[in-house]
């Protein structure tokens, strides 16, 4: 069985720890995991919608205030 990929992983430079998400960048998908657990799942994202997401969060659109 192939191990997949592989990823190079990063964090935000506002991230403490290990207490936040990391994200990996392959040529057409976006994964993202929780790095207290790295060998635990992987949510997988089409670039687009990732591209998405990340300008909604930029404009507050999931701010809770």
């Amino acid at each position: 069985m192939s191990a997949g990929p592989r990823i190079s992983w990063r964090t935000s430079s506002r991230s403490q720890n290990t207490n936040c998400v990391e994200v990996g960048e392959m040529e057409t998908t976006v994964a993202m995991r929780d790095s207290k657990d790295r060998e635990g799942p992987v949510l997988i994202f089409a670039r687009e919608q990732w591209i998405d997401f990340v300008a909604s969060a930029k404009a507050g659109e999931f701010d809770l205030n």
